[in-house]
């Protein structure tokens, strides 16, 4: 179907990072970007690394949050409610497609 990925068409490390976590989530529940940008950004730390590793992974982590909505692979939401994700602020979650 046009506009759907196959999960190894995913090639950035933070959506395959973001998929994995939700994916291990029970049905209902969803997750905050920041527990995803520190999650990943575990995978990546060095020893000199501060911690607060996981600000560098906020960005990436919206963008492919986008991304990934747009395809139909996640939700954004918004007091529990999806959003567009073309035009939403604030504070959000995330969820795996329903």
């Amino acid at each position: 179907m046009a506009g759907e990925e196959n999960p190894s068409d995913v090639r950035d490390p933070v959506a395959v990072f973001m998929l994995d976590a939700l994916a291990a989530l029970p049905a209902e529940k969803s997750v905050a970007p920041d527990d995803i940008a520190r999650g990943f950004a575990e995978t990546k730390r060095k020893p000199n690394d501060g911690r607060d590793l996981y600000k560098r992974y906020r960005q990436a982590v919206k963008e492919q949050a986008i991304h990934l909505a747009r395809a139909g692979r996640v939700e954004i939401l918004r007091r529990g409610e999806p959003v567009d994700p073309n035009d939403f602020k604030g504070v959000w979650r995330l969820r795996l497609k329903r």
